[in-house]
């Protein structure tokens, strides 16, 4: 995510607030956001305020985003790359670029444990119930008779979306 801290309270702006409403909520009963991992880090004309951060943090929850621990602010930005003036203008090494590389590479160990988990962290109880009723609704109203029971059993638990298995593992009662 890339915000710009809204002057004087350093949060959101609107534009970067309208982005987020395009956002959809759901494709297919998931989040596109839900379960991928999330680094913040801010760049500053001036000095360092976490508000900015803060509400990122708090947005990368609400997006069901898995947060890096680590985070890294900038201040005074026009100071710290080199003065090529184009696009080959690098961060000078200082304390700061340090933390941004740490968080980098905090960002990339999450990334490799976590996507492999993509499809269990992305598959909630409410979202699989979601699809078992529209599946039922579908199943009603192709065919309407006694015969659907055993049909929509067989289609819901090949479609694997059981209420109490995910991803092939039984969670009931946990």
């Amino acid at each position: 995510m890339d915000m710009p801290p809204s002057h004087p309270l350093n949060t959101q702006t609107g534009v970067f607030k309208n982005q987020i409403d395009w956002i959809p909520l759901s494709s297919g009963s998931v989040r596109p956001t839900q379960g991928r991992s999330l680094s913040i880090i801010q760049v500053n004309g001036g000095s360092q305020s976490f508000n900015a951060v803060n509400s990122l943090r708090i947005l990368g929850r609400w997006m069901r985003m898995f947060c890096i621990p680590n985070q890294s602010s900038l201040p005074k930005a026009y100071t710290q790359f080199t003065d090529e003036g184009d696009e080959t203008s690098r961060l000078l090494p200082s304390g700061n670029r340090d933390r941004l590389v740490d968080c980098m590479e905090e960002f990339v160990k999450y990334t490799i444990v976590m996507r492999p988990q993509l499809k269990l962290f992305g598959d909630r109880f409410s979202e699989r119930k979601e699809r078992r009723t529209k599946l039922e609704s579908q199943a009603e109203a192709e065919e309407g008779d006694n015969a659907v029971t055993a049909s929509l059993d067989h289609r819901v638990q090949s479609a694997g979306v059981a209420a109490d298995n995910v991803n092939g593992v039984n969670v009931a009662g946990i």
